[in-house]
C-alpha cells in the first residue's frame, strides 16, 4: 500500500463528505450530512479505495473497470439509503419504490459534491445534469425520482446551486414530482 494513495484517498473522502455536509445544511438535512458515507471509512471500502486511488475519478470506477465489480461498492450501496441502488429489488423490477425525501435530498447533495470533488475547476452547473443523463443504470430508479433529479439538475443549470439547494425549493420540487 502506497502512503500517497492512503492519504490521497483519505483526503478525497474527507473533502467530499465536507462538501456534502455544507450542501446538506443548506438543504435542511444537517444530520444526513453529518452521517453521510461513514461506511467509506470501513476496511471493506477504505482499503479498496486506497488500492485504486488516482485522484481523478472514483476508485470504485477504476476497480469495476479492472475487475468487473467492486466489493467496496457492493458494501457501500447496501448500507447507504441515499443511493437509488439501495432501493432496487431485482425480483420486482416494475415496483421500484420512491426514495423518501431525506435520502433523495442527500442523494442530490452527494451527486453534486462528487461532481465538484472530481471535476474541480472544470466543474460547471451543467456537469451534474450531463453526468446523470449519461448513466446507463437509470432504468433502475423510480420514474418520479428520476424526473425530480433531472428537474433539480436543470434548475441548477439555470439558477445555480445556491438558489436551488434550499429546503423550501427542494421540498416544493419533491412534492411536485413525487407527491403529486
Amino acid at each position: 500500500m502506497k502512503l500517497r494513495n492512503f492519504f490521497g484517498h483519505l483526503n478525497t473522502v474527507n473533502k467530499h463528505r465536507f462538501k456534502v455536509l455544507k450542501l446538506s445544511i443548506k438543504a435542511g438535512i444537517p444530520l444526513r450530512g453529518l452521517l453521510h458515507d461513514l461506511s467509506k471509512y470501513s476496511p471493506q471500502e477504505f482499503f479498496e479505495g486506497v488500492k485504486y486511488f488516482d485522484g481523478k475519478v472514483s476508485p470504485i470506477k477504476i476497480c469495476k473497470k479492472e475487475n468487473g465489480y467492486s466489493k467496496a461498492w457492493l458494501h457501500h450501496k447496501g448500507r447507504n439509503k441515499h443511493h437509488f441502488e439501495y432501493w432496487y429489488d431485482f425480483n420486482t423490477p416494475d415496483k421500484t419504490p420512491v426514495i423518501p425525501y431525506k435520502y433523495t435530498v442527500e442523494l442530490i447533495c452527494d451527486n453534486i459534491a462528487a461532481s465538484l470533488t472530481y471535476k474541480g475547476k472544470d466543474w460547471n452547473p451543467a456537469s451534474q445534469l450531463d453526468y446523470f443523463k449519461n448513466r446507463k443504470d437509470l432504468d433502475y430508479i423510480n420514474n418520479k425520482i428520476k424526473n425530480l433529479l433531472i428537474a433539480v439538475y436543470k434548475k441548477i443549470c439555470k439558477e445555480g446551486i445556491n438558489k436551488v439547494i434550499k429546503k423550501k425549493v427542494l421540498k416544493e420540487m419533491y412534492n411536485k414530482y413525487v407527491n403529486n
